[in-house]
């Protein structure tokens, strides 16, 4: 595993949509997710985040069997997001 140093942030707006991470200084916005079947009405806040601020990726974490691409918001299986972020092939 490397070593990586980044900011670990958060996202709200007023209205209450919320993006658990955010890397990088916002080149990566994360969503996590207990559900095994992500609909539209949970990837909302990463829309409204990406709109507005352009991150490189944008990944919603969740209890789904495989990956998958809805627009431009990557799902990814926990277990999958985990590795990929130890390997750090998350961020860079």
């Amino acid at each position: 595993m490397k070593e990586l140093d980044y900011e670990v942030n958060f996202w709200r707006t007023k209205t209450g949509l919320e993006v658990d991470f955010v890397l990088g200084g916002g080149e990566v916005a994360v969503a996590i997710k207990s559900t095994n079947r992500v609909d539209q009405k949970e990837l909302r806040p990463l829309k409204a985040f990406k709109d507005e601020y352009k991150p490189k990726r944008t990944l919603l974490v969740c209890n789904e069997n495989t990956e998958r691409v809805v627009g431009k918001i990557k799902i990814i299986p926990w277990r999958i997001f985990l590795d990929n972020l130890w390997a750090g092939k998350i961020i860079g």
